[in-house]
């Protein structure tokens, strides 16, 4: 079971956008692909039509549950209109898990030990985490095998790259956590300068990082979004569904490394 993680402490960058669509390609070539929403807005969960401001079960469900057993976590675990697409949804109750956990010990392992309790049922496990260091954001890159960040380009957004490799590295550093990386420039405009200019300092700061491709900025993402269906399984044609066709065979043909197992908290 491959587990990435979808992140960028910038928002509107296109994480949710970009694990969707890489789930519903996944889910497409006929693997049984789990959406976790880490974000206590709740925007992945939403898209599929559940509510994180009435839903009294999903990812908050595991940190107030001890060793439940993969009976339990299938309990939390929600369909979707696709096949093989599934999403374990978020509550705006997330929110409050920094405040409630404190210091805690073993609350960075949380989602790592459930998702090991899925093995074998599914292929793809992908996150989507919120913009803000914390408990969830700790827990998704200590269950990831590789992590995606998704990048606009346009220079606020650099800026907010730059802070998402920083703190990357201070979390790296205190936990002895290694996690891979790939950074995918989105929602590109060719027609614009400022776009083109901006892909250009990405490529000359962060080439050894960064994908070789771009999605371009497609406005059927918002139709894809307003429906509720990945963009690749609503108009499999599209500019924006073909990039992240091309990201995935891409992703699946790394081989991801071994992650350090020092990580405690």
């Amino acid at each position: 079971m491959k587990v990435w993680s979808v992140a960028n402490q910038k928002g509107g960058v296109g994480k949710t956008t970009t694990a969707v669509t890489l789930g519903g390609w996944s889910a497409a070539r006929g693997r049984r692909t789990l959406l976790l929403d880490m974000d206590p807005h709740g925007s992945l969960t939403t898209y599929f039509g559940y509510d994180a401001d009435t839903l009294d079960k999903g990812v908050y469900t595991l940190f107030g549950t001890p060793a439940p057993d993969p009976a339990q976590l299938l309990q939390l675990i929600r369909d979707t209109r696709e096949a093989d697409l599934f999403v374990l949804p978020a509550s705006t109750a997330l929110a409050t898990l920094d405040r409630q956990l404190g210091a805690r010990d073993g609350m960075g392992l949380v989602v790592t030990r459930a998702l090991h309790r899925l093995q074998g049922y599914f292929d793809q496990v992908i996150i989507d985490c919120p913009p803000m260091l914390g408990v969830l954001m700790v827990n998704a890159l200590a269950a990831c095998e590789r992590l995606i960040i998704p990048v606009q380009t346009e220079f606020l957004a650099i800026k907010g790259l730059e802070r998402m490799l920083h703190t990357l590295a201070m979390i790296e550093q205190a936990r002895g956590l290694r996690v891979p990386r790939i950074i995918v420039p989105t929602m590109f405009d060719r027609r614009t300068r400022a776009s083109i200019d901006s892909l250009r300092v990405i490529r000359d700061r962060f080439d050894e990082q960064l994908w070789s491709g771009v999605v371009p900025i497609d406005t059927q993402f918002r139709e894809a979004s307003r429906l509720g269906r990945p963009l690749g399984q609503l108009t499999p044609g599209a500019r924006g569904a073909q990039a992240y066709a091309k990201l995935l065979q891409h992703l699946l043909a790394q081989r991801d490394a071994p992650q350090s197992t020092a990580v405690a908290s």
